[in-house]
């Protein structure tokens, strides 16, 4: 785990990758929006109107995923003090919470003609909502902290503050089984899919689309913030070297 401590090294890794999986991934979502707009049918229920779950659905796996993602990488930190959690954490967040804002965008959009109403506060919708608020935290308080003067590592208090908020991720996940609303219950479990197959193999391709692009965006921001501690670093020695 330790083998791309060095900045340098995990460099060398992550700048050929950021455009592969960023090219690939923009593909796999066209690929997967035209294919999922003009050559499956639409729902034999809720007609074209079902179409956005080939966004909605990828966003809100993004979101329970970065969360994932952002409290492993705090709970890292914790542990093994690994240089680039804290980085790969600060890297998630932002993408993470977007994400999570798609979700509930796109799923009000797909309520309103389905249910009547853009919102409802049932416990998919609900927990979801608190998963934005959690980003928003975590964003807030990595900001404020001393981490940026730290090479980008996680405070204590951050740190364990990822790993509590996993707490609202099995939440999301079995809301639609604990509580009944009018969100639909769970689509694709381990034991098949509800979805028609004519429907759910576009799907395949948005998701595996938007994880790419998700990705890129994280090593992306690894890159910069990578970047911004040389920097800051390196003024400090001037600094240092001045007085």
């Amino acid at each position: 785990m330790h083998a791309y401590a060095n900045p340098t090294r995990f460099l060398a890794i992550a700048k050929p990758l950021t455009p592969w999986l960023l090219g690939v991934g923009l593909l796999f979502v066209l690929g997967g929006a035209w294919a999922g707009l003009t050559m499956v049918p639409g729902d034999y229920k809720q007609g074209e109107t079902a179409r956005i779950l080939y966004v909605h659905v990828p966003s809100a796996w993004l979101g329970m995923g970065g969360w994932t993602s952002l409290a492993i990488a705090g709970l890292v930190q914790l542990v093994w003090r690994h240089p680039l959690s804290g980085i790969a954490a600060r890297a998630i967040a932002v993408p993470g919470m977007l994400f999570t804002a798609l979700c509930l965008a796109t799923g009000s959009i797909w309520g309103k003609p389905t249910w009547g109403t853009w919102w409802e506060w049932d416990g998919r919708m609900t927990s979801m909502l608190v998963l934005l608020f959690l980003y928003a935290g975590f964003i807030a308080l990595t900001s404020g902290d001393d981490g940026q003067r730290q090479g980008g590592s996680l405070s204590r208090g951050a740190a364990i503050y990822a790993l509590v908020g996993a707490i609202n991720i099995p939440i999301i996940n079995r809301s639609v089984v604990w509580w009944n609303s009018l969100h639909q219950g769970p689509s694709i479990t381990l034991g098949g899919s509800s979805i028609d197959n004519a429907l759910l193999w576009p799907l395949g391709l948005t998701v595996l689309g938007f994880s790419l692009l998700f990705g890129a965006i994280v090593l992306m921001r690894m890159r910069r913030i990578i970047a911004d501690n040389r920097v800051a670093a390196r003024l400090r020695r001037l600094a240092d070297e001045e007085g």
